[in-house]
């Protein structure tokens, strides 16, 4: 069956940077596209970024654009997620999913399973 396991996670002062891996298996990796998402208390899961099967097609949410990329590796069957200048509001768990299909996308509908997620604090 598919799994998920997100890794990376952790505390970093505002400015700072981290990147998250998830580790994918039980599939075909390098036929489906790849997206993260995330969650902070009390708000909904919004979109992060998302990554075409074939890696030249990625799409960013608005309030990370510029600042994290997307890539993978499907000689390692993961993703990862490379942030740069964090700030307190990308304080969240991070859940990395796998698309439906081949296409990047930005939907959460388009992701039908997800991993447990690791947690990101940006605090001084």
């Amino acid at each position: 069956q598919v799994q998920l396991v997100e890794s990376g996670g952790g505390l970093v002062q505002p400015g700072g940077s981290l990147r998250l891996s998830c580790a994918a298996s039980g599939f075909t990796f390098s036929t489906f596209a790849m997206g993260w998402f995330r969650q902070a208390p009390g708000k909904e899961r919004e979109f992060v970024a998302s990554i075409n099967w074939s890696g030249l097609t990625t799409a960013y949410g608005d309030s990370v654009k510029g600042r994290f990329g997307i890539s993978r590796d499907d000689g390692k069957n993961t993703v990862y997620l490379r942030m740069n200048n964090l700030k307190p509001e990308d304080t969240a768990i991070y859940y990395c999913a796998k698309a439906v299909d081949a296409a990047a996308s930005f939907a959460m509908g388009d992701y039908h399973d997800w991993g447990q997620g690791t947690q990101v604090t940006v605090s001084s």
